[in-house]
Parts: C-alpha cells; sequence; structure tokens
C-alpha cells in the first residue's frame, strides 16, 4: 500500500514539475485589417508545427493580446479564428536564446472581402464554451487507428471512462448519449460509444440536458441529466461506414473462446440506418444489459441475502476482476457469459413536418455464476420466549452457490416528432421491452456458532421460467403563442410493467425445533423429521409458487408559462398520477400421495392490490439576468394509498398532504464559470413488494415479509455544480456536491433465531442523511515537446440512518473516500499511453454492534499502452492491477490482470487487421467482493473468466462521397498540416 501511495505521489508532483520547468513563452497581437481595432475574444489555437496537433488554446483580453507561457523550445503554429473573419496561422520558432517569442500583430480580414479566385476553410478551434454546453473539436484530440468513439472521450479534459464503459463527466454519471442531437438505439449510452468509429466525429458537446417540457418552456424544473451529445462530420454523413470482426481460440476448460461482431451504418445526409450484430463467450458485450429480474427471485437469496441495508446503506467493496481485450470491453466479471445479440437503429424526416428515430434490438444472454462466500454475523439479544437473550452473539456462516440464467430480450424504441404548423409540435416517445427467462440455483450453507456448534444447514434447489413485458409512452402537446414566452404543454404519460413467474423450490433445511424461521412455511409439503443425534431437526420444503405481477401508471402533467416581463416568467403546473398494482402469490405444497403440486398453502398464497393516487399543482416564478438566473416555486400534493387484501379481506386507506417547496439559482462569473444550486423535495412511495404482508420462503433461512402499514418516503435534496474551464490553459475544475435528508425513510428490521434463521420486514424510520460529492481537477503537462492530460478526482460519500436488528434500533455511519489520479497522451505518433490509479477508503460503524465496524482500503493502477511497430503492426497491452486490504486473512491479498493484442494492418488502403489477442497472461484475474451491513460482514469469490488466447480478422468499410475513404494510415503521416491544408491525426483540416 505504502508503494502505491508513494508512486501515485510521485507521479503526481513530477509531472508538475516537470510542467513548470519550462519557461518559454508566445505572445501577440490580434487586429482588424482594416480599422486595426483590436479584436478581444478571438480564438488563438498553439499548435505543433511538426504535425498540426494541439499544444495550448486561449482567447484575446481586450486589447486583443494573447500570452501562451510555461513552453518548450520548438517550432510552433499560431492559428486565429474568429466569428465573421477568415482564419490565419502563422510560424514561428522558440529557442532559448529567444524564449518570449513575439508573434506580432495578427491581421484578420473580414469575410465581406472578397478574394478572387480563392476558397479559403477555416480551421477550428479545440474548445468551445458556448452557454451551458462545453464543446469539444474531435479533430484535435488523436486517437489511435480504428478508435471507437469511448476512445475518444477518454481524451477529452473531464471526462472519464472506466472499464466496463461508464462515463463520468464532471464527476457526474452519463445518462444519456446522442448522435447528431437524436436518441441511437434508445438512451443506452454504450451503443453509441462502442458502435461507432471516432475517426467520423466532428463536436463532441456536453450539456446538462433539461426535461421535454422544461426545454420548451424555458422554465428550470430542476429534472437534468449529464448528456453528451456526439455530432457526425459533414463529409461523412454520406456514406456507407462499418467494422466486421471474427476470431476464435482454443479452449479454456470445455469451450472454444470465440467472437463475431458486425456493424454497417448507411448515412444520407438526415437519413440514418445501422444495423448490429454479435455473438461470443467471452462476456463481451456493446450494449447495456437488461433484466427485468425474473427468475431471480432466489438469486440474491442464493448469494444468501441477509436483509439490513437499512439505516446507512451497505458498504460494498468491488473488484471483479474484468479484461478489456478490444474497445468493447467485458461484462459479467464475476460470472462467465455468452451472448448474442441483433438491431436496427432508424432515422428520417418524412417531408417537412414529421422526424422519426427508432430501433429495434434483440439480445440473448446466458450467465453461469459460481460463488463461495464467507458471511459472519454479529447479534445482540438473541433468545426465545421465556429464554434469557444472550448478548452480541456470533454466527459464520459458509455458502456455496451456483447459477444458471438465460434471458432473452426484444426492444423497441420510437421517438416521432409531428409539427402542425410553426408554433404547435406533438411528440410520441413509446418504448417496449419483451423478456423470457430461465434461471436455476443450486446452494448449500452451513452456519456454526462462535463456540464451533453447528447452529444450522441448508440444501436449496431453485428452477424458474419467467416472462415480462414493460411499456412506456409519453405523449406531448407543445403549443407557443405570439407572445414570446407564452407556452402551454401536455404530456400523457403511460407506464406498464407485467411480470409472470412459476419457480419449484426444493430445500432441506436442518436446526432446532424451536427456532425455526417461521411456521407459515408449514403445509403438507413440508415434512419435519425428529431430532438427530447433534439434537437438530430436519425440516424438507417442496413447493411450486407463481408471481404475478401488474402495474400500470397513468399521468397527466399540464404546464402554462406567462411573461410577466423580459426577465420573469411564471410557470403553472399540475400532475394527476394513479399508480395501480395487482401482486398475485400463489403457493402449493408438494402431494405425495398424487405427486402433484395441488395442495394450496393458504398461508404463502396472497392477492393484493394497491392503488397510489397523487393530485400535484404548483407555479414557480423564475427571473433571468445577463449573469444569473433564479427561481422559486411550491407544490401542494395531496396522496391516497389504498391497499386491498383480498385473501386476507383486508383494506387500509390512508391519505397523505404534502407541501413540496423547491428553489434554484444559478450565476455566471464569466464566460467559462458557473455555479448552480437547486433545491428539491419529492415523496416516493413504497412498492408493491414492500406492501405485500405475504411470506416468501424462497430461501427458507432469510424469510421475506412486507408491510401494508408502510407511509411514503418525504426527501429534500439539495445538489451544487461548480464548473470551471480555462481555455488558455485547458485548466478545469468541476465541484459536485449532493446532500439529502430523508423522513419516513423505509428501512429493514431483521430479527434472528438463536440458530441463525431470519425474517427480515420494512418498516419506516426519520434520520436518514447522505451526503455525496466529487471533485474534479484537470490541466495539460508537458515532457519536452510532447503533452498528456492530468486528473485527479477526489469523491466523497458519507451517509447515516437507522435499523432494526431483534427490535432494537441500530445507528450507521457509512464513509467512503475515494482518490483517482490519471495521466494520457499520445507522446509520438507512434505511441499512446494512459496510466491511472485509485485509492478508496471505507469505513463502518454501528451503535449496535460495535464488533461489526470495519474499514478497509481498495487500491487499483491501470497501464494502456499503443504503439507502432514497423511494417505496419502494432501492439497495445492494458494492465490492471487490483489489491484488497482491511479484510480476513484469506481475502486479503492482490492480483494483477495483464492482456495484450499484436496485431497487422492489411491491404493497401490498411482495411483489414490479423490480431493476436491473449487475456489474462499471468492467469491471476479473480472476483473478491466484500459486503458490509448492520447485520454482518461478508466477503463472496466468484468464478471468472481465465487465461484465453484468440485470433481475430477485422474488417473496416469506409466509404464516403465518390470513392473510399480507408481508415488514417499512422505508418505514412510525416509533417502533414505544417502549412500545406492537410493536418491530419489530432491536427486541423485547412484547404486554400
Amino acid at each position: 500500500m505504502k508503494r502505491l501511495l508513494l508512486s501515485t505521489l510521485f507521479i503526481v508532483h513530477c509531472t508538475f514539475f516537470v510542467n513548470a520547468a519550462f519557461a518559454q513563452r508566445i505572445s501577440g497581437t490580434v487586429v482588424d485589417s482594416l480599422t486595426r481595432k483590436p479584436l478581444m475574444e478571438a480564438s488563438v489555437s498553439l499548435l505543433s508545427a511538426r504535425d498540426s496537433s494541439l499544444v495550448t488554446f486561449g482567447i484575446t483580453d481586450g486589447d486583443g493580446r494573447f500570452v501562451f507561457p510555461k513552453l518548450a523550445v520548438g517550432q510552433y503554429r499560431v492559428l486565429v479564428t474568429y466569428v465573421g473573419y477568415k482564419s490565419r496561422a502563422k510560424r514561428i520558432s522558440v529557442t532559448t536564446e529567444r524564449p518570449d517569442a513575439d508573434a506580432g500583430t495578427i491581421d484578420l480580414v473580414s469575410q465581406s472581402q472578397t478574394l478572387m479566385e480563392v476558397a479559403v476553410q477555416g480551421e477550428k478551434a479545440p474548445i468551445a464554451v458556448k452557454g451551458d454546453t462545453l464543446e469539444f473539436n474531435a479533430g484535435s484530440f488523436k486517437t489511435r487507428p480504428n478508435a471507437q468513439v469511448e476512445d475518444l472521450l477518454k481524451k477529452l479534459p473531464g471526462v472519464e471512462v472506466d472499464r466496463d464503459g461508464n462515463i463520468k463527466a464532471q464527476g457526474q454519471s452519463v445518462q444519456k448519449v446522442l448522435v447528431d442531437g437524436k436518441p441511437f438505439f434508445g438512451n443506452d449510452p454504450k451503443m453509441a460509444t462502442r458502435n461507432l468509429p471516432a475517426d467520423i466525429i466532428d463536436k463532441v458537446q456536453l450539456f446538462d440536458q433539461s426535461s421535454e417540457q422544461s426545454a420548451f418552456s424555458g422554465v428550470d424544473d430542476g429534472d437534468r441529466e449529464k448528456t453528451i451529445n456526439i455530432t457526425t462530420k459533414k463529409d461523412k454523413r454520406k456514406g456507407s461506414f462499418g467494422q466486421q470482426t471474427i476470431g476464435a481460440g482454443p479452449k479454456t476448460g470445455d469451450d472454444l473462446r470465440y467472437s463475431g461482431r458486425v456493424s454497417l451504418n448507411q448515412f444520407n445526409n438526415g437519413r440514418q440506418i445501422s444495423m448490429l450484430g454479435m455473438a461470443n463467450n467471452i462476456n463481451q458485450q456493446g450494449f447495456t444489459a437488461q433484466d427485468l429480474g425474473l427468475g431471480s427471485n432466489f438469486g440474491g437469496a442464493g448469494q444468501g441475502q441477509g436483509g439490513g441495508r437499512g439505516g446507512g446503506g451497505n458498504v460494498v467493496r468491488g473488484g471483479p476482476g474484468g479484461g478489456n481485450v478490444s474497445n468493447q470491453g467485458q461484462v459479467g466479471s464475476n460470472a462467465i457469459t455468452q451472448s448474442w445479440a441483433a438491431g436496427i437503429n432508424y432515422r428520417d424526416g418524412w417531408g417537412k413536418k414529421i422526424d422519426v428515430v427508432s430501433s429495434y434490438n434483440a439480445s440473448n444472454t446466458n450467465t453461469l455464476t459460481s460463488q463461495s462466500s464467507r458471511r459472519q454475523n454479529v447479534l445482540p439479544n438473541v433468545g426465545t420466549a421465556g429464554t434469557p437473550a444472550r448478548v452480541d452473539s456470533s454466527f459464520v456462516t459458509n455458502r456455496t452457490n451456483g447459477s444458471d440464467n438465460t434471458n432473452t430480450n426484444h426492444r423497441v424504441n420510437l421517438r416521432l416528432d409531428y409539427r402542425l404548423d410553426t408554433l404547435t409540435t406533438i411528440r410520441v416517445i413509446p418504448s417496449l421491452s419483451w423478456l423470457n427467462a430461465n434461471y436455476s440455483n443450486q446452494s448449500q450453507s452451513q452456519t456454526v456458532s462462535a463456540e464451533g456448534v453447528q447452529a444450522n444447514s441448508s440444501i436449496t434447489n431453485y428452477n424458474s421460467t419467467g416472462n415480462g413485458f414493460t411499456g412506456n409512452n409519453s405523449l406531448l402537446l407543445f403549443r407557443k403563442f405570439r407572445k414570446a414566452g407564452r407556452t402551454f404543454s401536455v404530456n400523457w404519460n403511460v407506464a406498464m410493467n407485467n411480470q409472470n413467474n412459476d419457480g419449484i423450490n426444493q430445500s432441506e433445511n436442518r436446526f432446532a425445533r424451536s427456532n425455526a424461521p417461521i411456521s407459515s412455511t408449514a403445509g403438507s409439503g413440508t415434512a419435519v423429521t425428529g431430532a438427530d443425534s447433534s439434537g437438530l431437526f430436519t425440516q424438507r420444503i417442496n413447493q411450486l409458487n407463481n408471481q404475478l405481477t401488474r402495474s400500470m401508471t397513468n399521468s397527466v402533467n399540464i404546464s402554462y408559462s406567462e411573461p410577466l416581463s423580459l426577465r420573469q416568467t411564471l410557470e403553472f403546473h399540475y400532475t394527476l398520477s394513479n399508480n395501480h398494482n395487482t401482486s398475485n402469490r400463489a403457493v402449493n405444497d408438494f402431494n405425495e400421495s398424487t405427486r402433484q403440486y395441488d395442495v394450496l398453502n393458504t398461508t404463502l398464497t396472497n392477492r393484493f392490490v394497491n392503488d397510489y393516487v397523487t393530485n400535484r399543482a404548483g407555479l414557480t416564478w423564475q427571473t433571468k439576468r445577463l449573469k444569473y438566473t433564479y427561481a422559486f416555486g411550491v407544490d401542494g400534493q395531496q396522496a391516497s394509498l389504498n391497499s386491498n387484501n383480498l385473501s386476507r379481506e383486508t383494506n387500509l386507506n390512508r391519505a397523505f398532504t404534502n407541501i413540496l417547496p423547491n428553489a434554484l439559482f444559478t450565476y455566471n462569473f464569466g464566460k467559462n464559470r458557473r455555479l448552480r444550486l437547486n433545491y428539491r423535495t419529492r415523496v416516493n412511495a413504497p412498492s408493491v413488494s414492500q406492501l405485500q404482508p405475504v411470506p416468501n420462503n424462497t430461501n427458507p433461512l432469510n424469510i421475506q415479509l412486507g408491510n401494508e402499514a408502510l407511509q411514503p418516503e418525504y426527501s429534500h435534496n439539495l445538489s451544487l455544480n461548480f464548473n470551471r474551464f480555462e481555455p488558455s490553459t485547458f485548466r478545469n475544475l468541476f465541484v459536485f456536491l449532493n446532500a439529502s435528508r430523508t423522513d419516513n425513510k423505509i428501512v429493514n428490521s431483521t430479527t434472528f433465531t438463536p440458530s441463525g434463521a431470519q425474517t427480515t420486514r420494512p418498516v419506516n424510520t426519520d434520520g436518514y442523511y447522505t451526503v455525496n460529492g466529487s471533485f474534479v481537477i484537470g490541466q495539460p503537462v508537458r515532457f519536452s515537446e510532447q503533452k498528456a492530460n492530468l486528473n485527479l478526482t477526489t469523491n466523497l460519500t458519507y451517509n447515516t440512518g437507522t435499523s432494526f436488528v431483534n427490535s432494537q434500533s441500530n445507528r450507521a455511519k457509512n464513509w467512503l473516500i475515494g482518490q483517482g489520479v490519471s495521466i494520457s497522451s499520445n507522446f509520438t505518433e507512434k505511441l499512446d499511453l494512459n496510466l491511472g490509479g485509485n485509492i478508496n477508503w471505507q469505513s463502518a460503524k454501528y451503535s449496535l454492534q460495535p464488533q461489526q465496524n470495519t474499514t478497509f482500503l481498495n487500491q487499483t493502477v491501470t497501464l494502456d499502452v499503443y504503439y507502432q511497430l514497423p511494417l505496419h503492426f502494432t501492439f497495445s497491452t492494458n494492465v490492471y492491477y487490483n489489491h484488497y486490504g482491511g479484510s480476513s486473512a484469506s481475502y486479503n491479498q492482490s492480483f494483477t490482470l495483464w492482456n495484450a493484442t499484436l496485431a497487422r494492418q492489411l491491404f493497401k488502403q490498411n482495411q483489414g487487421e490479423i490480431r493476436f489477442q491473449a487475456f489474462d497472461l499471468l492467469n491471476q484475474n479473480q472476483s473478491i467482493v466484500r459486503n458490509v451491513t448492520d447485520t454482518y460482514t461478508e466477503e463472496v469469490r466468484s468464478r471468472v473468466l481465465n487465461r484465453y488466447f484468440m485470433v481475430s480478422f477485422v474488417y473496416n468499410l469506409r466509404k464516403f462521397g465518390a470513392g473510399i475513404t480507408p481508415p488514417r494510415d499512422p505508418f505514412q503521416e510525416r509533417n502533414r498540416g505544417n502549412g500545406n491544408g492537410r493536418g491530419q491525426g489530432g491536427g486541423y483540416r485547412r484547404n486554400g
């Protein structure tokens, strides 16, 4: 650990030291060629004269001056761009004898002046700040040949992409990635980032996207999503492109390794058609997997659910070793997954009034899981009626668990805009999904007391099949009026979720008769035999269960905005919502005489109907000024909760009235600094599974109960965002802080028997608080003439709350503090290097059981290298080191995951490629996860995909316009962009 800390500090200090060692600078002045007046806020880019790659960027001050300090000795080009003027570039040298190089006065010619027979196409600035949107010019950031969009995003300041392809920007998770402003295969970010090539991208725009109605009315409702929009190059919007890959490798275990992938895109300006297909058994997916939860009723139980995330939540230390042999990443890193998928995305304009975007994709995944776990419970006051309680008893449970889960999923998405006239638009956004699942699980567990005496044991087999359907449709009507700022909109949303699951639960459990979990598991299908020599009784369960759940939500939201003045707007809104849920659970015991499951278990069978109706009305007053915007609003909400237990013939009706205030404040300190404060309140209703009072004995040693007396949660949330970006130095600072308090928080109440069996039931409690934040600093650092990007990311999470163990309140306090460091650079045309490290410290403390208090560290280091060899060979490798500390000795260990690829480019235009890939060369890949809750600590080890080899052939199609545009040839790029207007590979294109 000390070596890692010292190495991280050494990297940081060295990079800052090297950055400060350069004292040379370039300065100059930009003026109008006719008036000789200085041009303020002109974009000035400093490029390397060798390859036109970006060195730094800035804007001119009020006197038209610019200065680039701390430069290395070398040859540069100064590129000046300004709206309404023709771009101009100027070469300049920086030497040790001439440390202060003066570019002199640079004259810009107005576009209105015609140059006879000359066409000039301006070069683009690398970064532009447009309001609350940060725009990156993709050509200014080098990527390796045949890179995907995901590789480009890793180069952008303030953007992080983890090993699973999840994106963070400015410290916040990116929920949506658009292509040319429209969805691409629905709202799955990975479909765009892992299936589109980087070389067709013109710009990457980063912003917070408002809700549909908020964006239309201009009144901010605080509902925002961190969004990336990637715009394609104009000359790439007409043609065909794609990538085809096929690969195979020798057996590992019982299976041959294989991988195939095909993508084909045809763009014709406004019309875009994309087709994707893939199949493999190496845990790769180019999209986010979807699982409606069918067949997984026992999935968590099989791993030994212990309840009690409750008040403080659980602290989870992840760390399953993944793999990243190719750009597509790997999923299911705590299992072995084989999958196939296919899909099509369509976008077009039907006439002048209709725009449509639609997609369909189908997928099938089979996931094999094999796990072993060790759980330690430290429990207070465990006893039975009439028996003195034992304080702080301890149990250790060892469990093995294996499952086989197959999901087949179909998804359809559509977005249709119909413009009735210039003032009225109708938007329809349906989304449908169907899922079929087959699930089987086998588990064995044994629990012993602190004295080493066996408390219970269990052998369970669970098999299920199920199907589900989810649907969502939004119908929006937008209407503007002649008076500017006056708007009217209606949003009708319908959401459906239907699931049907059949399962067979067969288990044999041994414990003392008086310590059985609950008597409600009894029935003709439950047999209890006499005690054995150890005094333990055996309970056998053989049951067929059917769970049918249906949910439908209808909501109508009406909004009307009225301008009070040029700066002030008043918005009125009203929402009516009805959530109707039915949950039917039928359990039949096995009849030995008929050999059928024909005996109804009335204790475990239940029909339950729940309705939650809300009426919410309010207004928002918003004021917009040049530098700041503020808004205040208040809503009144009346809700009614009706829970009807048809099996028990009981009915519960409750009404709730809440006042929901909200406020918003944004302030622009300057063009590149922005502060945003947002305060919101909301009410969250309990789910139907939390309300249904019937026991779920899928895991007989962990009975789950509902609570029909639950009340809705009421939460306050305050968030702060601060962004600062300096175009002149590329330094960026992003701060995100979120704090919340929840009243009537739904937490777990867990009761244990002396034998370690437990029953968990949700209850309401107050005093839940959580704070989380991110602090991101990024800036370029220079090594001689080479530039790298350094990013420092600090994360903080704290939460505290109360849960209940054996009817006693247990206050939990959880901390997580993480520090990350990453450096990425294209050091030369041949070498691309990315280095990163993370240290995460986690702590959990409990008032009721201080023996459960725990503190541990998780440290990771990643290295990703790409190097161009002679004769059109390339070599790439990535190394992932993971160290666990602070847990039990058997799990306190480290491992290194090392992958490597050797490739040879083929054909005249390098359209083909042969790859030899090696995954987990050291054969150390493993998955260890530590879970800490208020009732137990647990360490889970999973079987993962270990060392394998594969040979692949890759073909890249690039056909635009009249000819074929091959992938960039890195071996032939030499000194392009030095004034001849052909800069590539991270520089600028300039003709003239």
